[in-house]
C-alpha cells in the first residue's frame, strides 16, 4: 500500500473502547487488560490465516488487514519464519550431526542470522563444517564483503559486538566462536539438564544478553542437540515487554515471563471468547516462545491500530514495509515435533 509516508493517515485506528476486562489466574493474582489485548489475539488468528492461505498457494493478498498488508510481520509460530527454516532445513539437518558439529553451524549462522552471509561463505569456503573450518580465510571473506557494500547482518534485532579488540563487528564475533568451542561449549550445552542451563550457559559468553542467549537456546533445541520442550522457559525480548506494557494495565506485579506463560495458557479460551478461528501448526500448539514473538509483533502492529497505546517517547512508525513473495513455499519442522505439513 502506498501513500503518505504517515502511518497515521494509512489506516483508520481502532475503536478505543474505555472498558478494561479482569482475569483472575490460578493463585489468585488479577491481569488487567487493555483493548490491546483483545487485538493480540486478533492480531494472531489473522497472521495465522495468512500463513496458511500462502502455503496452500493462493494468489497474494492473503488477507483483508490493511496494516498486514503493508508492513513485515514475524510468523505466529518462530519456527515458521523464512531465516528460521532456513537454519533447521540448510544449516542444522544439512551436515554432520556430532554435537559440536551441529552447535558450531547453528551458532555461525545466527550471529549474523542472515541467509545471505550463511551462502556467501559457503560459495567461497564449501560446505561448512566444524572440522574444515578456516577462521582466518572466513574472516577475509566477510571482510571483503563488508568493504564492497554488502550486509552482513539481519535488521531482525541488534547484534552487539563482544569486546576481543578488533576493528570489525564480524572479526569479533568470528573469535567469540572460536573461543566458545575452545570452551567445549557443545560438550557443555549437550550435557544441560534444561533448557535455562542452556541459556544460563551462552549467557556466560561476552556480549550476549539475555534476549541471544534466549533465542540461541531456542535455536540450539530444533535440533536432536537438544531434547528440551520448548514450554519449559522463556524469556521477553524488549520489544515483547513493550507488547506487554500495551496489553495490560495491571500486572499485579508479575514478571513479563510470567505473564506470557499465563497467556500461553490462556490461548484457547481466548480465541473461543472472541469468536476466532486459529488454525495451530498441524496440531502443535501455541508455546512460550511464540507467545514472546507475538508480544513483539503486537507492539508494532498497534502503533498503527492503537496510537494511543504508545507512551511517549516510544515508537510510533513500523519500519519494515511487506512485499508479498507469491511463490508457493514449502515447509519442514525438526522431525522429533512429528509435524506433517500438508503443503
Amino acid at each position: 500500500m502506498r501513500g503518505s509516508s504517515r502511518q497515521g493517515t494509512l489506516f483508520s485506528p481502532a475503536p478505543r473502547p474505555r472498558e478494561s476486562r479482569d482475569i483472575r489466574l490460578p493463585g489468585g493474582k488479577i491481569l488487567r487488560t487493555t483493548p490491546v489485548f483483545d487485538t493480540y489475539w486478533r492480531f494472531a488468528a489473522m497472521r495465522q490465516e495468512v500463513f496458511f492461505r500462502r502455503l496452500s498457494g493462493s494468489p497474494p493478498p492473503w488477507t483483508d488487514d490493511p496494516v498486514l498488508r503493508s508492513f513485515r510481520f514475524t510468523n505466529v509460530y518462530r519456527a515458521s519464519d523464512r531465516v528460521s527454516q532456513y537454519l533447521i532445513r540448510r544449516v542444522i539437518y544439512n551436515g554432520p550431526q556430532q554435537e559440536e558439529e551441529v552447535f558450531f553451524r547453528t551458532l555461525l549462522f545466527k550471529l549474523f542470522n542472515r541467509i545471505e552471509t550463511w551462502e556467501l561463505l559457503e560459495a567461497r569456503l564449501g560446505p561448512i563444517t566444524w572440522r574444515s573450518f578456516d577462521f582466518e580465510k572466513a574472516n577475509a571473506v566477510l571482510g571483503t564483503a563488508f568493504q564492497e557494500g554488502n550486509r552482513l547482518y539481519s535488521a531482525a534485532y541488534i547484534m552487539p559486538s563482544p569486546l576481543f579488540g578488533a576493528a570489525r563487528k564480524h572479526t569479533n564475533h568470528l573469535e567469540l566462536l572460536r573461543r566458545m568451542m575452545a570452551d567445549h561449549a557443545p560438550r557443555k550445552v549437550a550435557s544441560a539438564h534444561t533448557l535455562r542451563d542452556v541459556f544460563q550457559l551462552l549467557r556466560s559468553y561476552p556480549s550476549l544478553g539475555d534476549f541471544l542467549a534466549f533465542q540461541f537456546a531456542i535455536d540450539l533445541n530444533y535440533s536432536e542437540l537438544l531434547q528440551f520442550e520448548e514450554a519449559e522457559f522463556v524469556v521477553a525480548g524488549p520489544g515483547a515487554r513493550s507488547g506487554i506494557a500495551k496489553c495490560f494495565s495491571n500486572t499485579a506485579g508479575l514478571g513479563e515471563d510470567e505473564i506470557i506463560y499465563a497467556v500461553t495458557k490462556l490461548a484457547s479460551q481466548e480465541f473461543d471468547r472472541l469468536g476466532l478461528r486459529f488454525q495451530t501448526l498441524w496440531g502443535r500448539e501455541l508455546r512460550p516462545i511464540d507467545c514472546q514473538n507475538l508480544f513483539c509483533e503486537v507492539d508494532k502492529y498497534s502503533r498503527v491500530m492503537h496510537p494511543e497505546a504508545t507512551s511517549e517517547g516510544g515508537r510510533t512508525r513500523i519500519k519494515q514495509r511487506y512485499e508479498a513473495r507469491p511463490i508457493p513455499i514449502s515447509h519442514w519442522y525438526p522431525p522429533k515435533w512429528k509435524l506433517f505439513p500438508k503443503a
